[in-house]
């Protein structure tokens, strides 16, 4: 299969997720020998996130695309983001139409398998008789699978890295990652965790507000960081002990790095449509679970999250971090995301033209 020419387009939110999904796609297909445009409406994220860009990657202002004077073999808009509809025309216009993805949020909810692949025909505006299929990432066999670009680092090298940096654990120390929102529940699993020394690994962003206008239990440290390049945090992932993250970027990466459990903390919405979509991920994580260790882990997270009342606890570390590990091998064992994307399209490419 020869590369294809790819404009994938995003628009950001907050809290640097969508622009976290979309670099790490676009690398990957970089990787593979695609050549990738980023159409993004505030790229200044990637000054930290991806200093040193990709080789077969440029970055472009959102808006531009509608004065682009050609159109790529594949449009991907994240998150339904939609392109310029000047781009959108140029589409059309095309005389053999590229593939258009609508790559949507991750979720373990039945919905997703049920959507992933679907076709949605265009019958108005400036795309009338295009297609766009929608492409769900997930969890199953039946979805479209999860970005695992780049490779997990090696441990042992991760480790080298965190204390380059001056970030490692005191010996007897675990290194907790918390990169999380703010949340009532933080001074309890603050103290949950000052029942063994610890680091605290504490990234930018509010929690990091938060966290630094409490007092610290004895035994434990902090240790504040800066935004880091998307490769120097999967090295903090696979080194840590403990891991709280957040969102759906660093919430995948969690899953499929280093040995260590993870707390989610989910994105919070107004109609709290959130406490499902964790209710779904946790089915599937704990599934076969011994009841004791799932009802913890669920009550954790439930907590953190603060959908309920009641005291924090930490699941037990040892069949915790076990029960981490069997999820971890599932996920990895599947189809990654960007090799049944391009299977996806190349079935689609062999529609139009047949």
């Amino acid at each position: 299969m020869q590369g294809w020419r790819w404009d994938v387009f995003c628009r950001v939110i907050d809290n640097f997720g969508d622009v976290g999904v979309s670099w790490r796609l676009c690398s990957a297909l970089a990787a593979r020998g695609h050549a990738v445009r980023l159409w993004i409406d505030d790229a200044s994220a990637l000054a930290w996130m991806a200093p040193g860009g990709a080789a077969g990657v440029t970055v472009h202002a959102f808006d531009d695309a509608s004065a682009a004077a050609e159109v790529g073999d594949v449009v991907v808009e994240t998150f339904g983001c939609d392109p310029p509809p000047a781009f959108v025309a140029a589409m059309a216009g095309r005389p053999v139409p590229p593939v258009w993805i609508n790559l949507e949020y991750l979720s373990a909810e039945p919905y997703v398998e049920r959507s992933h692949g679907l076709r949605s025909p265009q019958f108005s505006g400036p795309g009338a008789g295009l297609d766009k299929w929608f492409f769900y990432p997930g969890f199953t066999a039946h979805t479209g699978g999860l970005l695992q670009h780049p490779p997990a680092p090696d441990a042992a090298e991760a480790r080298a890295w965190v204390a380059a940096q001056g970030w490692a654990p005191a010996p007897g120390e675990r290194g907790v990652l918390l990169f999380g929102y703010a949340s009532p529940a933080l001074p309890d699993l603050i103290a949950a965790l000052a029942a063994a020394p610890a680091l605290l690994w504490v990234p930018p962003g509010s929690l990091q507000d938060q966290q630094a206008g409490l007092a610290l239990p004895a035994g434990l440290r902090v240790q504040p960081l800066p935004w880091l390049p998307s490769t120097a945090f999967d090295r903090l992932l696979q080194a840590a002990d403990l891991r709280l993250v957040r969102g759906e970027d660093s919430f995948v990466r969690a899953q499929l790095l280093g040995d260590a459990p993870l707390l989610w903390q989910i994105y919070p919405q107004d109609d709290g449509a959130h406490g499902p979509k964790l209710d779904a991920w946790l089915d599937l994580q704990l599934a076969g679970a011994a009841p004791g260790l799932a009802a913890a882990v669920r009550r954790a997270h439930v907590a953190i999250n603060g959908l309920a009342p009641g005291p924090f606890a930490l699941p037990d570390a040892t069949a915790w971090a076990a029960r981490h590990q069997g999820w971890q091998t599932q996920l990895r064992n599947q189809p990654d995301l960007v090799t049944q994307l391009l299977a996806f399209v190349e079935t689609r490419k062999r529609a139009i033209s047949g």
